[in-house]
């Protein structure tokens, strides 16, 4: 996606919508919410975290298959799935000496498709 470079239109005079603020005052989430949406999209920020999720999508993984098929070291995987993980992105269970990484949910999956369908219109 090129950037748009061109100024952005502004109004000929200063008018404002009494009415129309109303709606969007009544309807804007708390502060807090809007925040914590702020950061959730600062971790998809990251091309590492955008590929590791994407293999997520086909199959649950353990590091050392993250590692090798993004062509990365395990420690480089590790230090982004416990960002992933704290922001409830991924989730893990361990079987034996192993430590499978998985998505947490389908809105992870929604939130990556819909914002790839996004950049490719």
């Amino acid at each position: 996606m090129k950037p748009d470079f061109s100024p952005v239109e502004c109004c000929d005079s200063v008018e404002v919508h009494e009415s129309l603020l109303k709606i969007v005052d009544e309807s804007l989430p708390p502060e807090e919410e809007l925040y914590d949406l702020a950061e959730l999209f600062k971790i998809f920020g990251d091309s590492t975290r955008i590929r590791i999720l994407f293999v997520l999508f086909e199959a649950e993984v353990c590091v050392c298959d993250l590692a090798s098929a993004l062509n990365m070291n395990q420690s480089a995987i590790s230090h982004q799935l416990r960002i992933l993980k704290q922001s409830q992105l991924v989730k893990s269970r361990r079987e034996g000496k192993s430590v499978f990484y998985s998505l947490a949910d389908d809105h992870v999956r929604t939130i990556i498709s819909q914002g790839l369908e996004h950049v490719e219109e």
